[in-house]
């Protein structure tokens, strides 16, 4: 499956340079190829994606996300272990009552 995705990607690529190194026609305004306009609107999708995403981490960094997460990880290990201290101290006196 691996192999026949980057079979055809490299096929894909060789189309658009084959199409690139093409003689340019003697008419004054050629149309642009099929491929090369899927290519085009597939760059502009990805540059589209790559500046919402670049966008999205930059605002989660401004959250400051990393800290909060330590803190409450912080915050939640002291208490499971001042609860986890009863309940083992409970534990013990009902195994080994005085």
């Amino acid at each position: 499956m691996n192999k026949l995705l980057v079979i055809t990607v490299l096929v894909a690529l060789l189309a658009l340079n084959a199409e690139g190194f093409r003689v340019l026609r003697q008419a004054e305004e050629e149309e642009q190829g099929s491929l090369s306009k899927v290519a085009s609107t597939i760059k502009s999708y990805y540059n589209s994606a790559v500046d919402t995403t670049s966008g999205y981490i930059e605002s989660i960094k401004e959250l400051k996300l990393e800290e909060r997460a330590s803190n409450l990880y912080n915050h939640v290990a002291e208490i499971l272990s001042t609860y986890g201290g009863i309940v083992h101290d409970q534990a013990y006196h009902i195994v080994y009552p005085q």
